[in-house]
């Protein structure tokens, strides 16, 4: 009778284990192949969501070469119209919510690299060591200049450019400028005519990954509330420390679509919803930071073994499902009512925790709940002042100097949320 075959590789196959005998090792395995899946499929939602990201404006920068490139070579009769589609791209890629300022860089950087080029040739001549002179020269001059590093580096490219390229094509100077206003012009036309974004979608896209980190490291820090578990909140603490990324790409998207709404047509009547956005980034970065030392005092109250009453925990998940309510809320282009809700609810919670007895650290933690809820409140439009309040009528009666505990016997009114107009 056949015996099938273990066709696993030799490291992976093991021995039957003696009566008595745990399999920690294989424990171990099948742990860190679970984390290593997990981790392939965030890696391939992060790939997907950067793909998405981009998708709009790849598209944009080859329909704008491609015209360039039609320009240049069948209006203008350019034999080599080599310039044009890289102007064009470089103008759209390198400068998310500046293309207009690009175009203009591009064009005096060209200015400085063909003066400086044409300059060192005629008196020089070409070669390897007159090449690296002209892109020394250029650089140093534009720097002098104070220009920026974009015109440091158009300088330096079309310097060696002209280097290379005049001992075999004549008269490259006139065309090199005028490549750099097609293309920088055939940018700004597909952006703001020919393919106009659409700048809240746009910046839905770009606000998910910073919400989504914020949520999800709430939630982690509720639940290691809930189980006393120090090593879970304290990597809920690394991970939103990790944000630069999410709150860089959010900013950038928020002045793209500015510049979209403020360059085409088409999107002129998304301009009161664009400057709502750009109202909601910087309370976002706040609450961001204001859940950074929510986190890090709720290590410190687990460390210091310090009470955490249940309406802890909870207030701090509230929290979390605010902001995601506030995330799809914003995507569907509706009036964040139920994110204010939630945010006082939380605030609400918190009122309780405090009523109930907590620490010096819990104090801290609920102060810092109450302050991420206001940055919420904000980031939903309400004013400042307005939040304040509400946040202090949510809170109630529990008012007290920070880390003053309750009076014996007081049984202090449970907050209640205020209805949200």
């Amino acid at each position: 009778m056949a015996v099938a075959r273990d066709k696993r590789p030799p490291m992976v196959r093991r021995a039957p284990l003696r009566d008595g005998l745990v399999d920690v090792d294989g424990a171990r395995i099948a742990e860190a192949t679970e984390q290593l899946r997990h981790r392939g499929r965030a890696t391939l939602h992060d790939r997907l969501h950067r793909v998405r990201m981009a998708g709009g404006l790849a598209v944009q920068a080859g329909l704008a070469a491609g015209l360039a490139y039609l320009i240049s070579h069948k209006v203008l009769g350019n034999p080599q119209p080599v310039f044009a589609p890289i102007s064009a791209v470089g103008t759209l890629a390198a400068s998310v919510g500046q293309r207009f300022r690009r175009t203009v860089e591009l064009i005096v950087g060209v200015g400085v690299g063909v003066f400086v080029g044409d300059l060192l040739i005629y008196f020089l001549g070409t070669g390897a060591w007159q090449l690296g002179l002209v892109v020394t020269v250029a650089i140093l001059l534009t720097i002098f200049a104070g220009a920026s590093v974009a015109i440091v580096i158009q300088a330096a490219a079309t310097a060696v450019l002209i280097v290379t390229l005049s001992p075999s094509t004549q008269n490259l100077e006139i065309p090199r400028f005028v490549d750099a206003f097609l293309g920088g012009g055939v940018a700004l036309l597909v952006t703001a005519v020919l393919l106009p974004l659409n700048p809240l979608r746009v910046i839905n896209r770009a606000a998910r990954p910073a919400l989504d980190l914020l949520a999800a490291q709430l939630d982690a820090t509720a639940d290691g509330l809930r189980d006393r578990d120090r090593g879970a909140i304290q990597r809920a603490l690394e991970r939103l420390r990790n944000n630069k990324d999410e709150l860089a790409t959010l900013a950038e998207a928020i002045e793209g679509a500015k510049e979209t709404a403020t360059l085409s047509p088409a999107r002129w009547h998304r301009r009161g919803e664009l400057i709502h956005y750009a109202e909601a980034a910087d309370p976002i970065d706040r609450a961001m930071r204001n859940s950074g030392t929510l986190i890090r005092r709720s290590v410190t109250l687990i460390e210091d073994d310090e009470p955490v009453p249940d309406t802890m925990p909870d207030s701090i998940g509230h929290l979390a499902e605010s902001v995601r309510l506030l995330k799809h809320e914003f995507a569907a282009g509706e009036e964040p009512q139920k994110a204010r809700e939630r945010s006082l609810r939380a605030v609400s919670e918190a009122g309780r925790a405090y009523g109930a007895g907590v620490g010096f650290s819990g104090s801290v933690v609920v102060a810092q709940i109450r302050t991420t809820a206001s940055d919420l409140l904000v980031a939903s439009g309400v004013e400042q002042e307005e939040a304040n309040r509400w946040i202090r009528t949510a809170f109630g009666e529990q008012e007290r100097p920070v880390g003053e505990p309750a009076e014996p016997g007081e049984a202090p009114k449970p907050p209640t949320a205020p209805p949200v107009g």
